[in-house]
């Protein structure tokens, strides 16, 4: 299981440390080439934390979930529960990871500290429009939030609301 740092990455985004760390920063790296703007560590309106969410051209909405090991896969029940906030849903693991753990109806990719490939799309469905307009604002909002904390020498943490 990977820790988050204290230490926030550019723009106050919170990084995981370890093989994490490399599978996020791949899943980043492979989403800004197709054009998606991710955030890390985002909390959703039902309490979860997406490992990585994204918003593309079109305003899809993307959750990933990073597996850096076969344990972390094996005790994370929770997953399911990141559909109600997301268009399409992944796991994302290293090359190492046996992909066969993977259930079949979400999507899969292998990343690495330089980028990803998409190994297969998930089943998904679509958000509705009040869902839709709820996240992209809570996302947008969190982004910006995390933009002014960056900048922010002193003084107490942004407010970070949950994604609707």
């Amino acid at each position: 299981m990977s820790t988050v740092s204290l230490v926030s990455s550019a723009f106050g985004d919170p990084v995981p440390n370890g093989r994490a760390a490399e599978i996020v920063r791949g899943v980043q790296r492979m989403f800004a080439e197709l054009g998606l703007t991710s955030l890390t560590e985002v909390t959703l309106a039902n309490g979860r934390r997406a490992d990585v969410m994204a918003v593309g051209p079109k305003g899809e909405i993307v959750i990933v979930e990073v597996k850096s090991c076969q344990q972390d896969f094996k005790t994370d029940a929770k997953w399911p529960e990141y559909a109600p906030y997301s268009d399409r849903f992944y796991f994302a693991v290293d090359c190492d990871f046996p992909k066969a753990l993977i259930p079949e109806e979400v999507g899969l990719m292998v990343c690495d500290g330089f980028g990803g490939a998409v190994l297969r799309e998930g089943a998904g469905s679509p958000l509705n429009a009040a869902r839709r307009k709820a996240v992209t604002l809570s996302f947008a909002r969190l982004a910006a939030s995390r933009l002014l904390r960056a900048g922010v020498t002193a003084g107490p943490a942004a407010y970070e609301p949950a994604i609707d």
